[in-house]
C-alpha cells in the first residue's frame, strides 16, 4: 500500500473542499477549468486530489467561489480584522509544484485585499535549461528578493533579481520565476486581490466607547459591600482590580441581608407581583424576619447543617426567605425547575441524597414529587408553599408561628462551607451537580454592580425562574450586595406584551434577559411601550445575535451588553460599565478571573484562533467558581486539570482583547473538511424578519460526514413553504462562505431547550 504523507492528506482535504464549493454553486468542471486557467482534465485531476495544487489555482478557485483562500486551505474562515503579526517561520505553509513552497503571512486576517506570501524557490539544474512555466491572474504583484537570486519572466521580458531587488507588474500578464545561481532563493510575493476595496458590511465591528452612567462613582460611604470588597477602578468607573476581604468568615445571609436590615431596615429589597399582578413589597427588615422564622421552622422539622433541601418555587415570593434561611442553618439549597417530571426528580433526589423539599402547589410538580418520592427513602420532609396539600407540611400557615429571631453562632456556616448546588443543564447524559460555597456571592457583586449596573435607588428585573442558576445571578446575591431592589413577576409563561407595560408602571431601571426573550420583544411593536426608565440592559445564557442588538438599539436606544458565565461560575467575561465594547462580542474577562484561550495541547492560541475558554487556578480557585461536582470525582477531574478549570466553551480573541463566542466544543460542525461554528450561521438567519428563533446543528451525511441543518421557528403569520426554505438557503449563501449554508432547513413550532433556556443542539 502506498504511504500517505501529511502533504498528500492536506492536498486531498483542499481538493475535497474545492469540490464541495463547486457542487454548492452548481458550477461545471469546464467552467472551473476556464476560471482557473487550466484544462478540464487538469482541473478534474486537481479536484480529485491526484495533482498538486499550486497557489495560483487555489487563489483563482477562491475568486470563483467568493471565499477567502484560507477557507480552502484550512477549512475555516479567518478571524482577525485589523492587525496580524506573523513571526519568522510561522506563516501558513502551502506546498506547491514547480519547485515553490509558499507561506501565507496573513492567513488569519479576514477581508484582506492582498495575499502576502513568503516563498522558497528551490534551485534545480534541470529548470535552468527549460522554458519558465508561466501563469497569470488578475491584479498586480510585487516580488522582493531576500536571499539568493531569482530569474523572473513577465511576458517576453526576462530579468535576474538579486538580494534586495524588487519587481512590480500586472499579474494578468503571463509570468513565472525560478531560482538561479546554484542555491535556493527566498523572496516575498505580495499578490493584490482582484476584488479591490473591502466590503463594508463584512468589516469587523467598530469599537464603541463605553458610557458611564452619571450615578456611577457617586457612592455613599455607608455601603454594606465595602466591609468585604475593595475595588480599584479607572476614570470611567470600570473595575480593574477587585479584592475580597476576610472571605473565609463570610455568610451572605448574616453579613448582607441582616446587616442591611440593621442599617437600612426600611429600604426596599423586593417588589413582587403574583400571577394576578397583586403587589407585595418587602424591605430588608422584612427579609431578615421572614428568613429567621423560616430558619426556626426548618430546624423544628429536623433540617440541619449539610442536609440537602430542594427548592421548587417558580417565582413565588417564599423562595427568598427560604433560601436565606437555609444559608443561616447551613443546609445546602438546591434550586430546581417546576417542569421536572417524576423520573427527573427521582434521579435528583437519589443523586444528591435530598432530605427535604419546599415545593410550590402551583401546577403539577407536587404530584410528580409524590410519584418520585415512592422510590426515594432519603426524602423525609415535604413542604408545600403557595397552597396547602394533603400529606405535606403547609409552609404558609406554619412558618409564621415561629420566632423572627435567629442568632448567628460561632460555628455558623461560612467561607469554604458548602452552601448551594445546581444541577447543570447538560445536553447529554445525566445532569452534574455543581457545588458552591459561601464565597459564591462575592463573584456576583461584579455581576450586578459592574455588568447589570444596578442602581441602589432603582429597580432591577432579571427574567428568570428561581430554578435556574440565572435567578441567583440576577435576583438575589449581587443585587442585594449592591443594595438594589429586585423586581419579581410570578408569571407562568413569557409573553412580551404582558411584560413590556410593567417597565413604565414600576419604573424598572436595569434589565437582563436571555437572547430568546429579547427576540420575542422586538417582534412586538415596541413603539407602543415606554421603556424610557431603563438605563442599562444585559443578556447572557447564549450568544446574542448582532441583528437583535441592532434592532433593540434602533427601537429603544438601549445597547444590550453581553456577558458569559456558567452554572459553575459567576460572570467570567463581560462588557462592564464604562468599558469600550463591540457589537457581538462577549467583552473582556472580569478582574477576578485569569482567563485564557488554549488549544487541545494546553497551549495558548494566538489572536484570531479559536480556543477553549479556561480559568487559570494554579494559585487557587477564585471566589465565585464552584468547588467540584458533588459525588462526581471523574466529572470534576475532566474539567479541573493541568492548573485550569475547563469551561468546554470555545471563543477567539481579537487584537483588541475582545472575546468572541464560537460555541460548545462539541457543537462544531465538520463538513467536507470544513469546520463550521453554528453561531455564525444562526446570526445570519436571525437577520431575516420572519425568523423568531433558530438553532443550527450537524446532521449526518454519508458523503460529507456532516452537513449544516437549520431548525427554525417562524413568526406568527409566516407560511412554512419550500420556497421559503430555498430563500433562507440563498440568503445564507450570499452572507457567508457558500459551504456554510444549511443543506437542511426544518420549520418547527418550538426548539428543544434546557431548563435554563438554552437551545439543545443535540436534539435538533
Amino acid at each position: 500500500m502506498q504511504n500517505i504523507t501529511s502533504l498528500d492528506y492536506k492536498i486531498h482535504e483542499m481538493a475535497r473542499r474545492i469540490r464541495e464549493l463547486r457542487e454548492i454553486e452548481n458550477f461545471s468542471t469546464a467552467y472551473m477549468a476556464e476560471q482557473t486557467g487550466v484544462s478540464e482534465e487538469e482541473y478534474i485531476a486537481c479536484e480529485s486530489g491526484e495533482m498538486d495544487l499550486n497557489f495560483a489555482f487555489i487563489y483563482r478557485c477562491g475568486l470563483a467561489f467568493g471565499v477567502d483562500v484560507t477557507d480552502i486551505i484550512e477549512g475555516q474562515s479567518p478571524n482577525l480584522a485589523k492587525v496580524v503579526v506573523t513571526r519568522k517561520g510561522d506563516g501558513q505553509e502551502i506546498q506547491k509544484a514547480h519547485g515553490m513552497t509558499y507561506y501565507n503571512m496573513a492567513a488569519s486576517f479576514k477581508n484582506r485585499i492582498s495575499e502576502p506570501l513568503f516563498v522558497v524557490a528551490s534551485y534545480s539544474d534541470e529548470a535552468q535549461n527549460k522554458p519558465i512555466e508561466l501563469t497569470s491572474h488578475k491584479g498586480q504583484e510585487l516580488d522582493i528578493v531576500i536571499k539568493g537570486s531569482l530569474k523572473v519572466q513577465v511576458g517576453e521580458h526576462s530579468t535576474v533579481l538579486g538580494e534586495g531587488d524588487t519587481i512590480y507588474y500586472d499579474s494578468d500578464t503571463p509570468h513565472g520565476m525560478i531560482a538561479t545561481g546554484g542555491e535556493d532563493c527566498l523572496f516575498y510575493a505580495i499578490v493584490l486581490n482582484a476584488s479591490g476595496e473591502p466590503i463594508p458590511e463584512l468589516m469587523a465591528p467598530e469599537v464603541t466607547a463605553g458610557e458611564t452612567p452619571k450615578r456611577i462613582g457617586k457612592e455613599q460611604r455607608e455601603r454594606v459591600y465595602k466591609k468585604w470588597i475593595q475595588v480599584e477602578k479607572n476614570e470611567k468607573g470600570t473595575p480593574t482590580k477587585i479584592d475580597f476581604i476576610n472571605p473565609e468568615n463570610f455568610n451572605f445571609a448574616f453579613d448582607v441581608v441582616d446587616e442591611l436590615a440593621r442599617t437600612k431596615p426600611d429600604k426596599l429589597a423586593m417588589l413582587h407581583l403574583d400571577a394576578d399582578k397583586n403587589e407585595r413589597r418587602f424591605t430588608f427588615k422584612d427579609m431578615k424576619e421572614l428568613s429567621n422564622r423560616a430558619a426556626n421552622y426548618f430546624t423544628s422539622l429536623g433540617i440541619k447543617r449539610y442536609d440537602k433541601v430542594m427548592l421548587i418555587l417558580k417565582r413565588n415570593y417564599q423562595f427568598w426567605p427560604a433560601i436565606i434561611a437555609l444559608h443561616k442553618i447551613g443546609a445546602i439549597a438546591i434550586p430546581a425547575m417546576n417542569q421536572l417530571k417524576d423520573y427527573d426528580l427521582e434521579y435528583r433526589f437519589k443523586a444528591a441524597d435530598v432530605k427535604a423539599i419546599v415545593c410550590t402547589a402551583d401546577g403539577e410538580v407536587a404530584n410528580q414529587v409524590d410519584l418520585a418520592a415512592e422510590n426515594c427513602p432519603s426524602l423525609k420532609i415535604k413542604i408545600s408553599a403557595n397552597g396547602a396539600r394533603e400529606g405535606w407540611h403547609d409552609f404558609d400557615s406554619e412558618w409564621m408561628l415561629y420566632s423572627d429571631i435567629y442568632e448567628r453562632h460561632e460555628d455558623s456556616p461560612k467561607g469554604d462551607d458548602p452552601m448551594l448546588m445546581f444541577f447543570t443543564s447538560g445536553t447529554s447524559g445525566y445532569p452534574k451537580m455543581a457545588l458552591h460555597n459561601y464565597k459564591y456571592p462575592f463573584g456576583h457583586f461584579i455581576t450586578a454592580k459592574y455588568w447589570h449596573c444596578v442602581d441602589p435607588d432603582g429597580l432591577h428585573l432579571t427574567i428568570s425562574d428561581t430554578g435556574w442558576a440565572k435567578a441567583l445571578w440576577g435576583k438575589l446575591y449581587g443585587q442585594w450586595f449592591a443594595e438594589a431592589a429586585t423586581f419579581v413577576y410570578d408569571f407562568d409563561r413569557f409573553h412580551a406584551d404582558d411584560i413590556l407595560p410593567l417597565f413604565a408602571k414600576y419604573h424598572i431601571t436595569t434589565f437582563c434577559a436571555p437572547p430568546t426573550m429579547y427576540r420575542m420583544m422586538i417582534k412586538e411593536d415596541l413603539s407602543k411601550y415606554d421603556l424610557s426608565s431603563v438605563e442599562h440592559a444585559t443578556t447572557a445564557g447564549e450568544a446574542l445575535n448582532p441583528e437583535v442588538f441592532s434592532q433593540l438599539e434602533k427601537l429603544t436606544g438601549l445597547k444590550v451588553m453581553e456577558g458569559f458565565g456558567q452554572s459553575e461560575s459567576t460572570l467570567i467575561i463581560g462588557n462592564l460599565v464604562g468599558a469600550d465594547h463591540k457589537i457581538g462580542s462577549m467583552g473582556k474577562p472580569v478582574p477576578i478571573y485569569d482567563v485564557k484561550l488554549i488549544d487541545s495541547d494546553g497551549n495558548e492560541v494566538e489572536p484570531g484562533e479559536p480556543g477553549e475558554i479556561v480559568i487559570d487556578v494554579k494559585n487557587g480557585a477564585p471566589s465565585g467558581l464552584f468547588m467540584c461536582y458533588y459525588r462526581g470525582p471523574e466529572k470534576s477531574a475532566e474539567v479541573w486539570h493541568d492548573g485550569f478549570y475547563h469551561t468546554g466553551d470555545l471563543a477567539w480573541k481579537d487584537e483588541d482583547g475582545f472575546f468572541w463566542y464560537v460555541g460548545r466544543a462539541d457543537d462544531v460542525i465538520k463538513s467536507s473538511g470544513y469546520r463550521i461554528g453554528p453561531f455564525e450561521i444562526e446570526n445570519v438567519i436571525m437577520e431575516l424578519p420572519y425568523v423568531l428563533e433558530c438553532g443550527v446543528s450537524a446532521a449526518p451525511d454519508e458523503v460529507r460526514g456532516q452537513v449544516v441543518k437549520a431548525s427554525i421557528v417562524l413568526v406568527k403569520g409566516t407560511e412554512p413553504t419550500d420556497d421559503l426554505k430555498r430563500e433562507i438557503q440563498q440568503y445564507v449563501k450570499k452572507k457567508t462562505a457558500p459551504y456554510k449554508y444549511p443543506r437542511i432547513v426544518e420549520f418547527r413550532d418550538e426548539l428543544p431547550k434546557t431548563t435554563s433556556g438554552k437551545i439543545i443542539r443535540s436534539k435538533l
